[in-house]
């Protein structure tokens, strides 16, 4: 007969058991969370919620020896330019501890101060020029840091239907709610544009949402700290007044928690809406519903010290021509969806960069490069029709013919029949060009196999 204690001794592994199936379990729902940080007693925390709804100290999270180098490495990985400092990855990679070791110094006596951001601009569509801040690579490792202790407690709070920046989520799930929704009839759609979001946040209400969740006094001077940074553009600087700086490696995840309320609106009332970034539509079943939820948008928008863009935004049934909409690359209409105008001209001008005919390079070197650009457009558009494919396949093969002309001393434009005979389709295949076309044939006829 078994005694007392040997019940408690068999009973004991079992609670152990489910004690460790639990963590293992939080675990893996945190997945993406930097484990230095978020230890299984910081994740049960996170889940079950602190006291008051707040974290109160964090900072120190923040400031870690373990914290600043899993950051370091997370920079050092995406690479980038240099700041005002032009200090490189580099440069900074020579000599990383001592960096590392005087970032930690400076947190920890609160005497950090950010650099100046540099402002580059890169091109826009209709010649327009879209500005971009690079900081400094010191500054890329603090944000990174703190971006590591404050996005779960930020991704706990955020919506479902919100896709852009956030761990385990892309624009090819944001399109497929879209279409999920379309197919069960929501064809009426608020097409909805922000202008000029992120240069546009009020950096006073940005740190009363933050404060909602985080009241570290340190912690929140480094928020504020990063919004009223310098931009420095050439010869002038200044202090911005609203706005989180596009390439600041905080922006994102601040300009997601911004538009968090406005989800919470929207979804509350009833609405369907698929946001990325500052990007977002709602989908409805009728005419008068998608007037009502256009009106929650701008009033929110208005409220919120933010701006529609007025050209950009419409109201329409996707079904009918000329009432469809784009969203992450895509058109939406008439039941179907293809690459939009806008997309189609970024794919031909980064083919014509790689593919200039006097490139100087071997046409198996050209290939190698456009097939990068190539694959990954295939990868993202892979969805449009076959024509389509065909299309782009064909632009690219008309663009190595024009280099093989030049190679020959023979004008590069004007291809004809000679052309198409001297180099077929097959030339460029057994060269390994990537058809974006053959692979679409080919994933179709693997599919009925794999679905058995």
């Amino acid at each position: 007969m078994m005694n007392e204690s040997s019940k408690q001794e068999t009973e004991k592994p079992t609670g152990s058991i489910d004690i460790k199936r639990q963590t293992s379990n939080l675990r893996y729902r945190w997945l993406w969370a930097e484990p230095s940080i978020w230890t299984d007693k910081m994740l049960a925390a996170l889940d079950n919620g602190v006291k008051g709804g707040k974290w109160f100290s964090i900072i120190d999270k923040v400031y870690r020896p373990k914290t600043l180098k899993a950051a370091w490495k997370k920079v050092e990985a995406n690479k980038g330019a240099s700041g005002v400092d032009k200090q490189t990855v580099e440069r900074f990679q020579a000599n990383e501890d001592e960096y590392l070791t005087e970032i930690h110094e400076e947190l920890l006596r609160d005497s950090y101060e950010p650099s100046a951001v540099r402002r580059v601009y890169i091109p826009k569509e209709k010649g327009k020029m879209r500005p971009l801040g690079i900081p400094t690579v010191k500054d890329r490792i603090v944000q990174t840091a703190a971006k590591m202790v404050l996005e779960p407690i930020l991704e706990k709070e955020f919506l479902d239907m919100s896709y852009g920046f956030r761990p385990g989520r892309g624009a090819k799930d944001a399109l497929l709610r879209v279409d999920r929704k379309l197919q069960e009839g929501y064809t009426w759609v608020v097409d909805a544009d922000l202008r000029s979001y992120f240069d546009t946040i009020p950096h006073e209400r940005l740190m009363n949402k933050v404060k909602r969740y985080v009241s570290d006094r340190s912690f929140l001077s480094l928020i504020e700290k990063w919004l009223s940074q310098n931009i420095m553009d050439e010869a002038s600087e200044w202090v911005p007044t609203s706005g989180t700086p596009q390439g600041a490696v905080i922006s994102p995840l601040l300009a997601n928690l911004y538009l968090h309320d406005l989800d919470k609106e929207v979804v509350e009332a009833g609405y369907e809406m698929v946001r990325y970034a500052d990007d977002f539509v709602i989908l409805t079943k009728s005419r008068d519903e998608a007037i009502k939820a256009a009106t929650i948008v701008m009033e929110w928008v208005e409220a919120n010290g933010l701006e529609i863009h007025p050209e950009k935004s419409h109201i329409g049934n996707c079904m009918k021509e000329g009432q469809g909409f784009d969203f992450l690359g895509y058109r939406f209409e008439c039941g179907t969806r293809w690459v939009r105008q806008k997309s189609i001209k970024a794919f031909r001008d980064k083919i014509r960069a790689k593919t200039r005919r006097t490139c100087g390079q071997s046409i198996k070197s050209i290939i190698c490069s456009v097939n990068r650009t190539v694959k990954g457009w295939y990868q993202y558009f892979k969805h449009v029709n076959k024509w389509s494919m065909e299309v782009f396949d064909s632009f690219v093969r008309r663009r190595l013919r024009a280099i093989l002309r030049k190679h020959n001393k023979r004008p590069g434009f004007g291809l004809s029949f000679r052309d198409h005979k001297e180099w077929p389709n097959l030339y460029f295949a057994n060269l390994g060009l990537f058809s974006m076309a053959k692979a679409r044939e080919l994933e179709n006829a693997c599919r009925p196999r794999c679905g058995n």
